[in-house]
């Protein structure tokens, strides 16, 4: 079953961050929502889209506002021939199966559909539906999309589990497995690790596994961000556990901050430039003397319009990351806009950490 989101209410396309904290809060329960789509209160075309996905065979998920929760369950009842009936302060449909407060879940016609409400600074109540356990997502590292659908393929088939694979970035492809009628995923986990040994991940968040990996060897990380602006650190800092790890980070945008607060050398600076890779490796040991942390990661770049030059063009980005007993510097030269660069800029600082250390993460 295709599992559908339905937003109704302007507040949802307008208050992006409560958008973003419903759907993180059902991708927590199930990694991928097929389709998402958006109603104002005043659609006419609502009725009709919401009676036709009843008879879909699909999963919904209905979020709304509780102003118009009720409105919606009369919608829902005209389309089901159903009546509203009080249950716990709610009008809900008679024939929902179950239901807590601000939430219930109708049968219908082989679908089910979880109405919910939410509005801004209040917590989601809690998502009926349920969702079966038969997937799994691998993170694919030093390895490009022709040569891992080679090699993992004729696993797959082995196992008869179905495997999508997406690039992320040069260098690191997502892999999400899911079992046919009588697949086996753990068999076909243990039998890719083997093939490709210190290059594969077995986790929906390669972050959350991070914040895990370091947590648990209580090693400390730390960054020196310029073009990012924090975005590195937000990327850890999202997830709990974070503060078992991370140290922090110093934004040094200017050239004074990258000397006064990270140590880097004034001769350094006038004779490489800000952007390069001579200030990002003097930033990386700057971060890690300034925390005593056993991981560092610095970025300095050009995301935005306007910023480059002939020699160094918008795009261009240096990376550098270190452990204690070595460090590696990289340069990239990105394309997108400023808020694209500087994803792609995280994206690349956080594989280079797992490389640089493979006996730690791998």
């Amino acid at each position: 079953m295709k599992l559908h989101l339905i937003f109704i209410g302007n507040k949802f396309i307008y208050n992006t961050p409560l958008k973003e904290y419903v759907i993180r809060k059902i991708e927590q329960k199930t990694d991928f929502i097929d389709s998402i789509t958006f109603f104002r209160e005043s659609d006419n075309s609502l009725f009709l889209y919401l009676e036709e996905e009843l008879n879909s065979l699909n999963q919904l998920i209905v979020v709304t506002t509780k102003q118009h929760f009720s409105t919606i369950g009369k919608v829902i009842c005209t389309a089901t021939s159903d009546n509203q009936i009080l249950k716990d302060n709610m009008l809900i449909p008679s024939k929902c199966s179950v239901f807590e407060d601000g939430s219930y879940l109708l049968e219908y016609n082989n679908s089910q559909i979880n109405v919910l409400h939410v509005d801004e600074m209040q917590k989601l109540p809690e998502i009926l539906l349920h969702f079966h356990d038969s997937k799994a997502t691998l993170h694919l590292f030093e390895e490009d999309k022709e040569s891992a659908i080679a090699v993992l393929s004729p696993i797959a088939q082995t196992y008869d589990v179905h495997i999508d694979i997406v690039n992320i970035i040069d260098g690191w492809l997502r892999i999400d497995v899911r079992s046919k009628k009588y697949g086996d995923i753990s068999k076909f986990i243990n039998s890719a690790k083997q093939l490709l040994p210190k290059k594969l991940i077995s986790a929906s968040c390669v972050v959350g596994y991070i914040i895990n990996k370091l947590s648990t060897n209580q090693k400390k990380l730390s960054f020196a961000e310029s073009c990012t602006g924090g975005l590195l650190a937000y990327y850890f800092t999202k997830h709990n556990g974070a503060s078992k790890m991370l140290d922090g980070s110093l934004v040094t945008y200017s050239n004074a901050l990258k000397e006064n607060w990270l140590g880097v050398e004034n001769s350094t600076l006038v004779k490489s430039g800000a952007v390069s890779k001579e200030v990002v490796l003097e930033m990386s040991e700057g971060a890690m003397n300034v925390s005593s942390s056993d991981y560092s990661i610095s970025i300095s770049g050009i995301a935005g319009e306007g910023g480059g030059t002939e020699d160094k063009p918008v795009g261009t980005i240096y990376i550098g990351v270190r452990s204690k007993t070595q460090h590696i510097e990289e340069h990239l030269n990105l394309s997108g806009d400023r808020n694209y660069i500087q994803h792609q800029s995280v994206l690349f600082a956080i594989k280079m950490l797992l490389l640089v250390d493979k006996d730690m993460f791998f």
